[in-house]
């Protein structure tokens, strides 16, 4: 065993989360820990880090072991280039070999004991350096980078030109050069593209420590892990076996409880009938009779019924006007953060009612197209210009249009001054926020709490044209599916950057939406997409690279390039 939580405590104020909850995770165990959006995930992960103290019980860590934590929110310096960042995590042996070449250089100009002191420093600070593999520190993180699909072009690049998955590709390249015992990963798969996603499977199935991941990310689970720790209701409970696994075993223990309840308050009412009727005849024996009946009910130990939690948001997404036909018109647009150009030249029209896909690798371009388009970035040349009667509502993925200092309630109060204080908390308990939970702040959210508040503001916004960055980001599986319906029945035009994900939600999504009249493009030219059918096995295709397959479902040679490449919309 290498981490236990014992008996942990948490509450903040009147809401609890979590209540006398234990759970252990092994050497080398792959291990997830799931639970509704506020069910208190990334909590009790910074209680075992240390970051957030429990109110009771303790977290133990095998004596010598190390533990790594990558987080939601990112905390970098935006100062760094990529690879002066991922470097800060080997600094204790950059230090190392600092102090060695300053030894170097005085003793050159020493001698007698003082010579011979600095002589056993600079041995005892080479034999660890040497431990440490310190001679091949550069090249690890060289090695790291690239895997995480960084080029050597990309190293140079500052930091706070990232985007959100190359962020997390950083950090998480920064948890790997640190090598832990056991790794604690937070939605580790948002933001990531389709080889990212399968690189950190296949290295967390490889790893040699334990791992204790966060993900709304079914399948991703069901290939990494062998164990599922669920948070609900204040509860910790640990099965065995994949995510599918759990499902199902929950599925049947809710069933268990509720037959057995059933069948309790069957005989509670069955007993307390007889006992009406035994004193009903008024008789000594029977009231003896009906008190004896009366005590055993008093015995029996009551089964709770088991709860259905209250998870679906409520969404509806409708326009307040009709655009005009022309939606959005780009002419000639370009990006680029030298060295790297992002896109050139690029040129397209979006009609009303059309829903159009973004897609493609981490730092291709998606969320920088769509941020120049809510005006957030400005292009080095070419422009854009919107129809008549547009109105845009922006979800973005880091949720930058949302202020950490407000709560919930201002940040709704604020934006739409025209709604009273009880059409606001209407609209925020359809999105699962009621009581005192409105008056949070919105920095103390979890990611997916956020993204419920931005997608409540949304809806109001009744905007006709929707430019979503990355939606469905740590939404758990259920709103994912439920703003997936709500774009389906969406009248108005949505552009929108969404990431490919192998056998998910998001895979999902996109051919939904694909479906709905989306197109393919590569810089100058659009292809309507086929029809369902034909969209599924092409996309799966896709993901598969089976270029073969791909000739076989009526694609043209330019358009299989296209995909293969990855420039595609």
């Amino acid at each position: 065993m290498i981490l236990a939580c014992h008996n942990i405590e948490k509450a903040f104020g009147e809401e609890v989360i979590v209540s006398g909850g234990s759970f252990h995770i092994e050497d080398h165990e792959k291990a997830a820990l799931v639970g509704p959006n506020g069910a208190g995930k990334t909590t009790l992960l910074k209680m075992i880090v240390g970051e957030i103290q429990a109110d009771g019980g303790n977290v133990v860590l095998t004596r010598g072991k190390t533990m790594g934590y990558l987080a939601q929110h990112q905390d970098m310096n935006n100062d760094h280039t990529i690879y002066q960042e991922v470097r800060t995590a080997k600094a204790d042996i950059l230090d190392m070999e600092r102090q060695i070449r300053e030894i170097e250089q005085e003793m050159k100009h020493l001698s007698g004991e003082r010579l011979e002191e600095r002589m056993n420093t600079y041995q005892r600070l080479t034999a660890a350096f040497e431990r440490e593999n310190g001679y091949a520190c550069e090249s690890e993180i060289t090695g790291v980078l690239k895997g995480l699909g960084f080029t050597e072009e990309e190293f140079a690049k500052p930091v706070a030109t990232l985007s959100g998955g190359q962020k997390t590709r950083v950090s998480l390249g920064k948890l790997l050069l640190t090598k832990p015992d056991i790794l604690l990963l937070d939605e580790p798969t948002n933001h990531l593209d389709l080889n990212s996603i399968s690189w950190l499977e296949t290295y967390l199935l490889n790893y040699p420590g334990a791992v204790l991941i966060v993900s709304h990310d079914r399948y991703f689970l069901n290939r990494v892990v062998t164990k599922v720790v669920e948070i609900e209701l204040g509860k910790l409970t640990t099965f065995m076996g994949n995510y599918t696994d759990y499902a199902k075993k929950k599925e049947m223990l809710r069933e268990a409880r509720m037959k057995e309840y059933l069948n309790q308050q069957q005989e509670i009412k069955h007993q307390e009938a007889v006992i009406e009727k035994l004193r009903s005849f008024n008789r000594e024996k029977s009231i003896k009779r009906a008190e004896s009946r009366e005590k055993m009910l008093d015995k029996m130990t009551p089964v709770e019924k088991p709860m259905e939690l209250h998870t679906d948001i409520h969404l509806t997404l409708e326009p307040s006007c009709v655009s005009g036909n022309d939606v959005l018109i780009v002419e000639h647009l370009s990006k680029a953060f030298p060295p790297q150009i992002l896109f050139e030249n690029v040129s397209f029209e979006i009609k009303r009612g059309e829903h159009v896909a973004i897609i493609g690798d981490n730092g291709t371009g998606k969320t920088t197209i769509l941020k120049i388009l809510n005006q957030v970035l400005k292009a080095d040349s070419g422009s854009f210009r919107l129809g008549s009667n547009v109105k845009i509502g922006y979800y973005d993925q880091e949720h930058h249009v949302l202020h950490m200092e407000k709560t919930i309630f201002q940040e709704i109060s604020d934006d739409y001054p025209n709604l009273n204080n009880t059409q606001i908390r209407k609209v925020l308990a359809a999105f699962l926020f009621t009581g005192d939970d409105v008056f949070k702040l919105i920095g103390d959210l979890s990611g997916g709490e956020r993204g419920r508040v931005s997608l409540a503001k949304l809806m109001l916004s009744e905007a006709n044209f929707l430019i979503l960055d990355e939606p469905t980001n740590h939404l758990d599986i259920t709103s994912k599916e439920i703003l997936e319906q709500a774009l389906n029945n969406y009248t108005g035009t949505v552009i929108f950057d969404e990431l490919l994900h192998s056998g998910n939600n998001e895979e999902r999504f996109i051919k939904c939406r694909f479906a709905q009249g989306g197109f393919i493009r590569d810089s100058f030219q659009f292809y309507d997409v086929p029809k369902q059918d034909a969209l599924r096995r092409y996309m799966d295709d896709y993901l598969r690279k089976d270029t073969e397959s791909l000739r076989l479902s009526g694609l043209s040679s330019h358009q299989i390039g296209l995909l293969e490449k990855g420039c595609v919309i």
